[in-house]
């Protein structure tokens, strides 16, 4: 059973940073390690994901340039460090583990989620 662990939300303004980590706990190495967001009124969406090995990234085009997801295997955490925060990246950010490396985009797919970090931005 893997659990997941998520912090470093918070209130920011726009152009500001934040850094959100996932706590990972079981097995996940091989895993496809993720980081998805959702809006009130919106659907879930993509927003970053690291693959442990060989550590792949893979990025949203909103994000990209802006985002960086990096983990560090002995910690067994992942981090997504969030630069020149916009109003629109306000969600609440969730981290998942999918343990059958496809479809790395699709928030079906992955099969364990932490309970939520809040990000908001404010303008």
């Amino acid at each position: 059973q893997v659990q997941l662990v998520e912090s470093g939300g918070g209130l920011v303004q726009a152009g500001g940073s934040l850094r959100l980590s996932c706590a990972a706990s079981g097995r996940t190495l091989g895993y496809i390690m993720g980081w998805f967001r959702q809006a009130p009124g919106k659907e879930r969406e993509f927003v970053a994901a690291i693959r442990w090995i060989p550590g792949s990234t893979y990025y949203a085009g909103s994000v990209k340039g802006r985002f960086t997801i990096s983990r560090d295997n002995a910690k067994n955490t992942v981090y997504l460090q969030m630069n020149s925060l916009k109003p629109e990246d306000t969600a609440s950010y969730y981290c998942a583990a999918n343990p059958n490396g496809d479809s790395i985009y699709t928030p079906g797919y992955y099969a364990y989620w932490g309970q939520g970090t809040q990000v908001t931005v404010s303008s």
